[in-house]
């Protein structure tokens, strides 16, 4: 039996391509379809920044605002929000110390002078305005203590920033009025 080397050659020849061509195609894959992402839940959000503990409430800054008197009131803050306030009311001779915020319920309030630090109860303002409020006598030594300390006085309310607020005359001037 002959060999035709010819035929032998191209025969081996296609078959190489054919391997060749399989190899190259590969099997078809339909793609699966792209994975959902799943849905994670918000991070919940970032706490308050805590406020710089201070080994003195004397060393804080001064909390940025200014006080203001008109007729037996004065109040702290920026022009349009008041922070804190000292209203007379002349009928019953007493002083409310009234601080910016909300609570549901009564929340304890201290207030720091260079003399004295006194532990008060703060209560939610009627009709639901957004004051926590604590009435004093008129003749009560803490707003002279407020009105006298040297420098500054600190009023600090559960879950509320820490006030440190400026001892200038309108404090001083909200008692004496309350007294005559």
């Amino acid at each position: 039996m002959k060999i035709n080397r010819a035929a032998l050659s191209a025969h081996v020849f296609s078959c190489a391509l054919l391997l060749l061509a399989g190899a190259c195609s590969g099997p078809q894959v339909v793609p699966s379809p792209a994975p959902q992402p799943t849905r994670r839940p918000a991070p919940p959000p970032p706490p308050p920044p805590a406020q710089p503990a201070f080994k003195d409430w004397r060393d804080a800054p001064q909390t940025p605002g200014d006080w203001r008197y008109d007729n037996g009131t004065a109040r702290f803050g920026s022009a349009g929000a008041t922070l804190f306030a000292l209203t007379c009311n002349r009928t019953a001779r007493t002083v409310s110390l009234i601080r910016t915020g909300t609570a549901p319920q009564s929340l304890p309030m201290t207030v720091s002078t260079s003399s004295e630090t006194r532990p008060l109860s703060a209560e939610p303002a009627p009709q639901g305005a957004a004051q926590l409020v604590v009435t004093l006598p008129a003749r009560d030594k803490l707003l002279d203590a407020m009105a006298f300390s040297r420098g500054r006085f600190a009023v600090e309310v559960n879950g509320l920033p820490t006030l440190y607020l400026p001892a200038w005359p309108e404090v001083a001037r909200v008692a004496e009025d309350c007294r005559r």
